[in-house]
């Protein structure tokens, strides 16, 4: 019999975590200007929470493709498909430091395969950020990156959260 940690306990410990590091985040940046950042539609559910925390804010949304519901896909102008290597810079001059929380949740099970974008991800989202903006991730975007100052990020005991004020 295996005792340890089902994939359905890893699962749920993940998007506890996650949902949990959400609100702190939003309570971070509550009574501040600013829109905020998805980088990672997925199935939508993050999009789909983050639009319930803070309704009055615009959400930008960058993924690959869109594989979501209607009622879970973003407005077409606050939504960026392709690589983020070429919808980040295309969308840099036109939402220059207008944002005051970005969540990327960029991981998946193929730890090896992401290593890569750990590296760059973090210097495509910088110009975006306005000054004192928070950066929540399922990985360690903004680890050394010079004016990221991490943050400890509540709930994170089961399951890995980073988060970063930046600028």
């Amino acid at each position: 019999m295996n005792t340890g940690h089902s994939t359905l306990d890893h699962m749920i410990d993940r998007l506890t975590t996650q949902r949990v590091a959400l609100g702190w985040a939003v309570g971070c940046v509550a009574g501040t200007p600013g829109l905020v950042m998805e980088i990672g539609l997925g199935k939508g559910r993050t999009y789909d929470h983050l639009r319930s925390l803070l309704p009055s804010r615009d959400i930008l949304v960058f993924d690959m493709w869109a594989r979501v519901p209607t009622s879970l896909r973003p407005d077409e102008d606050r939504l960026f498909l392709g690589d983020f290597r070429d919808t980040l810079p295309a969308a840099t001059e036109r939402f220059r430091g207008a944002v005051r929380l970005a969540h990327a949740d960029i991981g998946n099970a193929q730890e090896d395969d992401e290593e890569g974008i750990r590296h760059w991800i973090g210097g495509l989202i910088e110009p975006f950020l306005a000054p004192g903006a928070l950066v929540l991730s399922d990985r360690p975007i903004g680890a050394g990156r010079r004016g990221w100052e991490p943050l400890d990020v509540p709930g994170t005991q089961r399951w890995a959260y980073h988060g970063w004020r930046v600028g």
